[in-house]
């Protein structure tokens, strides 16, 4: 018998919400000294920015913002938004966030039924191709869409999975093995919310993305609480450090590469540095194929999803 608590229904996202939350976070994370105003005073009430500092860098009236800050997005200028977003020092990602967020329910795309996602066959025949890359395609909510075989030797065996937890939220924040496998775990799941968040304020209304959320809030406590922390951020480029069961630690750099035929696919790639350490432990795990995708970052997962039974 499971015990784990059921997760709560899907419901669509509450945009009032998001936008208050959003626009709340944002300016609590700066201080008048970030901005280049002066502080009266040692105590303040309030983290961060106050409405009425906020507005008056934006040069809107303290009224507006207000309304604005409690969710009420109908009718705000992209001129008007842009302000805000240099005034609280917004990323590139994080003004598209908001201008997602702001944009009024009638003028949103009709909500269109549930699709499966396929990748090309062409982009099936790249990845087999890529000998020695760790390469794979993720799709929207970042489900793990498909692979090669150095990404299954890297990663585990997806193809073991139901293809429900074929998702890279759930492998990080539900399964032991990843959290072992990622050096710098705290990282890669604040990437993972951040980048789950974002797609969120472009599709408030995907009812699979609210399951996915309710699900995970109810089983991981760290999941909740970088849920509501409300950052956003593009997939990207950096490194990352894993340690491999078979091989040990790896230090990759990757890169994410977006697909022009649809843009919820991505293209994720993985490489170490030419002559280092981490290129001859790829070379290792090439040289066992299929056999090391075995070696069982995706078993120690189900040992740890049967151990919360």
């Amino acid at each position: 018998m499971d015990d784990r608590p059921e997760a709560a229904a899907p419901e669509p996202m509450d945009g009032r919400a998001e936008l208050s939350e959003f626009l709340r976070t944002r300016r609590a994370k700066l201080q008048p000294g970030d901005v280049g105003l002066p502080e009266f005073g040692r105590h303040r009430r309030v983290p961060g920015l106050r409405r009425e500092e906020l507005a008056q860098l934006a040069g809107v009236s303290v009224a507006y913002y207000t309304r604005l800050e409690q969710g009420n997005g109908r009718n705000v200028s992209a001129e008007v938004l842009d302000a805000i977003a240099r005034a609280l020092r917004l990323t590139d990602a994080e003004s598209a966030h908001l201008t997602h967020l702001a944009k009024p329910a009638r003028h949103r795309k009709k909500r269109r039924p549930a699709r499966v996602q396929r990748v090309r066959k062409g982009l099936l025949y790249l990845l087999d191709s890529m000998d020695g890359i760790p390469a794979y395609v993720t799709g929207a909510r970042s489900d793990v869409l498909a692979w090669n075989p150095m990404a299954a030797a890297l990663f585990g065996d997806w193809g073991a999975l139901p293809q429900i937890e074929r998702n890279w939220a759930r492998l990080v924040f539900l399964s032991p093995a990843y959290r072992d496998l990622f050096v710098n775990w705290d990282s890669k799941a604040s990437d993972m919310v951040s980048y789950l968040r974002l797609y969120a304020g472009c599709h408030p209304d995907d009812p699979e993305l609210s399951a996915l959320v309710g699900e995970l809030s109810v089983r991981s406590d760290e999941f909740r609480r970088l849920w509501a922390t409300h950052n956003v951020k593009e997939k990207g480029h950096g490194v990352k450090v894993l340690r491999h069961p078979l091989v040990g630690e790896l230090t990759l750099s990757y890169e994410t590469l977006n697909l022009p035929d649809d843009e919820e696919q991505h293209l994720v790639t993985y490489h170490a540095e030419p002559g280092s350490e981490s290129a001859q432990a790829l070379r290792l795990l090439a040289s066992w194929g299929a056999d090391a995708g075995r070696v069982d970052v995706i078993g120690d997962a189900r040992r740890g999803r049967a151990g919360e039974r």
